[in-house]
């Protein structure tokens, strides 16, 4: 069966360069906003995934609403309201996810910028419905806001690419506890390991960040940041936290705490121990676990063969 006609239209806007000079120019504009701690509440770091998705069921929802309301007869001023409701929620929204989509991967800031003109073609539809119903002609702002409301379901596809076919916003380290077989796993000696520095290794072959104090202690998190898979171990060390080189998240070593965005999630971590020299870790909390997951266990020993469990530095 050939490759369904939407999906090809999507990969192909996915690969498709002309619109990137503009695409890097608005980015920079968003990432110059004076926003200040305002960027991570937009982001959406105090709800634990982004706030996007949550702040659009306000404007969507009113404006579905105000197209039932336009099929019956004598609710024209209760749709306008509706209406107006909706274009005083977009503003915010829309600067959420502007926020969100300065910091995100090519091909999905490509998806982005569409799924944004879409949305700002559905916020100007709303507002001459609204214009038409306060002048009297109900009849053409009831067919504005159906306009709008197309619009506003091409904007939702291409927002559900972006989310579920392209992962944007989703937790990239949110596997790792799943797939990390139960136990210590040896990950290399301790002069391996270069003070302050951050050093990759790997165990059941999930990439995982280690970093060695003054004081000998060793923390050890995921290395795929949680926001895109950024590679930890190429990051910045200090002040106990590291930083993702991609796009700035940071990240405490001690737990792997996101103290800042554009991570909304914290990165999975480990406890460590030196045993004769060698270091060893093993999944955050694993020792207070009651008994084995077994869908964890199952997908460890698919992933390691004979290994039994233990891991090996690279």
């Amino acid at each position: 069966m050939g490759q369904n006609r939407m999906l090809w239209l999507l990969d192909a806007l996915e690969r498709d360069p002309r619109a990137d000079a503009a695409i890097d120019k608005l980015t920079r504009s968003v990432r110059a906003l004076p926003l200040g701690r305002a960027r991570d509440a937009l982001h959406g770091r105090w709800l634990g995934h982004p706030v996007h998705p949550l702040m659009v069921q306000v404007p969507i929802g009113s404006w579905m609403s105000a197209a039932v309301l336009d099929l019956l007869p004598g609710r024209n001023r209760e749709a306008g309201l509706l209406v107006g409701v909706g274009l005083a929620a977009a503003g915010p929204a829309a600067l959420a996810g502007a926020v969100d989509w300065a910091e995100l991967h090519r091909q999905q800031t490509r998806v982005g910028l569409v799924h944004a003109v879409a949305n700002t073609a559905a916020v100007g539809l709303y507002g001459a419905s609204l214009l038409c119903r306060l002048t009297g002609r109900a009849g053409a702002g009831r067919a504005y806001g159906f306009l709008g409301l197309t619009a506003v379901g091409l904007g939702g596809m291409l927002g559900g690419h972006l989310a579920y076919r392209q992962a944007s916003g989703a937790n990239h380290a949110e596997e790792v506890p799943h797939v990390v077989g139960e136990g210590w796993h040896r990950i290399g000696t301790v002069d391996e390991f270069p003070v302050g520095r951050p050093v990759r290794r790997s165990v059941d072959d999930e990439p995982v960040l280690v970093v060695r104090e003054t004081g000998g202690t060793f923390h050890a998190l995921a290395d795929r940041c949680s926001h895109l898979a950024g590679p930890l171990s190429e990051g910045t060390v200090a002040d106990g936290c590291v930083e993702c080189p991609w796009h700035g998240s940071v990240f405490r070593l001690s737990d792997g705490w996101n103290v800042r965005g554009p991570a909304t999630a914290p990165q999975p971590a480990f406890d460590t121990r030196v045993v004769e020299g060698r270091v060893e870790i093993r999944l955050c909390g694993e020792g207070e676990t009651e008994g084995p997951d077994p869908g964890r266990a199952a997908v460890a020993q698919e992933r390691t063969g004979e290994n039994e469990g233990h891991g090996h530095g690279i």
